[in-house]
Formats: C-alpha cells, sequence, structure tokens
C-alpha cells in the first residue's frame, strides 16, 4: 500500500512538472535567417534606438515611450510624440518582441524589421519618413562609419536601420523572476497565495486560454469589451469578425506597466484581471469574442491571480542610454 502511493506521488509530480514545463524560459532568442544577430548591428540598434535625431523635430526617440526603467512602456495612457501629439493606443513593451510572430496591437507587423520604421514615420509618434530620415543619417559621419560596419557594402538604407533596431530590439528579453525559479523547482520563490492565484488563472480563470507559454501570449486576437470605439484589427481587412479586436499582450512584468489594455483606460492590476475574468466591461456588447466569457470571479480571487502576476516581474533593466550619440 505505501509503495503504491508513492508511485501515485511520483506520476502525480511527474505530471505536474511537466505541465510547468510550458511555462520554461527558452534557452535562445530566434532570429530571421536574413538578419542574423552580430555585436555591430546590435550596438548600431541601440544607438538608433536611443537618438532622438530619428525624429523629424529631433525631440523624440523609440526610447521616449520604451522607457527601459518602466520595463520599456512609458506609464501613460497613450503614446507621447512629437510636438505633444498624443496618439490613439497604449504603448506595449518591447520585452521579448523576439518570440512574437506579429507586432503591434492590431498585429499588422509580421517581423520586427516591418515594426522598426512604423513609430518613426507616424506622425503622431517621430513623424520623419523613411526616405528624409537615410538622408539625415548620411550627414552623419559616425553613423556612416558603424552602418558600414554592420552591414558591409549595403550602408545606410531603410532596409538597413530598421534590420539594425530590430537586433536590438530582439536582445530586449526578460530577466528571471520568481515565478521562473519556482518553475525550475524553487518551492520557496513565490508564496501560497500567488501557487493559488496561479491554480485560478489556469483553471477556474481560463486565463492560459489567450496568455500562455514562457511569454504569456498566444498572440491572439480579442474583442474583450472594453467598449471603446478604435477598429483594432478590423481596419486592416474589413472582417467585421477582427471589429475591436486587439492582440494578446504579454504578461511579464504586467505588474509594473500600468496602464493596461490597447486604450490604456485601466490604471490598477486588480480591475484589469476583474475585466478579463469576469466577461469585459460590457458583457453585452456586441462583437465580443465568443470565448471571453464570465468565469465569475471572486474580489478574493482576483486578489490571488494579482499576486501571481507579481512574480512575474524581475528586476529592473540594466540597459542605459548611452553617454553620446555619433557625430
Amino acid at each position: 500500500m505505501k509503495r503504491a502511493v508513492i508511485c501515485v506521488s511520483i506520476l502525480f509530480y511527474s505530471l505536474f512538472a511537466a505541465d510547468l514545463s510550458r511555462w520554461a524560459r527558452p534557452d535562445h532568442i530566434p532570429t530571421p535567417k536574413n538578419n542574423p544577430l552580430t555585436k555591430e548591428k546590435m550596438e548600431l540598434g541601440r544607438l538608433l534606438f536611443f537618438d532622438p535625431r530619428l525624429s523629424r523635430d529631433d525631440t523624440v526617440s523609440c526610447a521616449s515611450c520604451h522607457i527601459p526603467y518602466y520595463y520599456w512602456t512609458d506609464r501613460v495612457p497613450k503614446a507621447v510624440g512629437i510636438e505633444g501629439r498624443k496618439g490613439t493606443r497604449n504603448t506595449p513593451t518591447i520585452i521579448n518582441s523576439a518570440y512574437l510572430k506579429t507586432l503591434f496591437w492590431d498585429a499588422r507587423a509580421d517581423s520586427l524589421e516591418q515594426q522598426a520604421l512604423g513609430p518613426i514615420e507616424a506622425k503622431a509618434e517621430m513623424d520623419l519618413s523613411a526616405g528624409r530620415l537615410v538622408k539625415k543619417l548620411k550627414n552623419i559621419k559616425g553613423y556612416v562609419t558603424l552602418f558600414e560596419k554592420a552591414f558591409p557594402e549595403r550602408g545606410i538604407t531603410k532596409e538597413t536601420i530598421a534590420e539594425a533596431i530590430a537586433s536590438f530590439e530582439r536582445t530586449v528579453v526578460s530577466g528571471e523572476s520568481p515565478f521562473d525559479r519556482w518553475v525550475r523547482g524553487d518551492e520557496g520563490a513565490i508564496s501560497e497565495e500567488a501557487k493559488e492565484g496561479f491554480e485560478i488563472f489556469t483553471g477556474k480563470g481560463h486565463c492560459k486560454s489567450c496568455h500562455n507559454g514562457f511569454n504569456f501570449t498566444n498572440e491572439s486576437l480579442n474583442n474583450i469589451a472594453l467598449g471603446d470605439d478604435d477598429p483594432g484589427a478590423y481596419i486592416l481587412n474589413n472582417n467585421p469578425i477582427w471589429k475591436g479586436s486587439f492582440k494578446t499582450p504579454t504578461l511579464r512584468n504586467v505588474a509594473e506597466t500600468s496602464p493596461y489594455f490597447h486604450d490604456g483606460s485601466v490604471h490598477t492590476l486588480e480591475e484589469a484581471v476583474y475585466i478579463c475574468g469576469n466577461g469585459g466591461r460590457y458583457k453585452d456588447l456586441k462583437g465580443r469574442s465568443p470565448f471571453f466569457r464570465d468565469r465569475s470571479l471572486s474580489i478574493e480571487e482576483v486578489r490571488r491571480v494579482v499576486r501571481f502576476l507579481e512574480t512575474l516581474t524581475e528586476e529592473r533593466p540594466k540597459i542605459f542610454e548611452p553617454e553620446k550619440f555619433p557625430k
């Protein structure tokens, strides 16, 4: 009898460990064959990412919205560009973007290379066309030299600019969190409340239906019934099924990246979890994703899920603005 109990216990532990393995951190950064990572590209991309000269009036850089200290977000509801222009959506973190198949809230970009120039050319953000950017950088001798080193015989083009920025962004990966240590077997890494929250997250709350795997997103597009008038992915293909639908964001460092959702309308993690766990802000809203249902999470259950989500926070990133830029 004792031997049978031991066998059952071992089997249960093995199944539980196997289930946790889906949340384990990967051991490599995926890169496209046509843009392999090199030290020269990554350093050039870092300079470009932080350089405000990539905007029309030399005041805004990529890092103006993606601030390392704020886990690569900006802590405001909507992005703010040159001349104080306000965007229409919240700034998503770039952490772990190397693992994403699509970019932007509406999933309109299929690669980091395709995404990189979007904010630079956007009127509400950096407002500088790719053509003007190329001319601008070609007039900076330091950049001409760095591009020749990173892209021999190609030099400064809109493609190499995008490839350099994308190469840097791929290096922005999440560090180890308490949750990661728990997945590896350190039972004391997170609290009992957090463990209970993870059980609700993967069970009753059905949160893992969208927030799955190491990066806590399956990248699906969903209308979560927030009730705003942003068309979301619908604007790309005019398919009614995508109206008001937005991409599922990563939950890495989510406790430190408020405000939440594409419209930045929610300022606390408790409220965000309550909305997602209970069928949206407006449960009768037409067009709500069919599997986005009211799971009847209580305030206490929401609190426990939040305790779990807090374990996804790593130490603050240690990448800082370059001390100087090419001249």
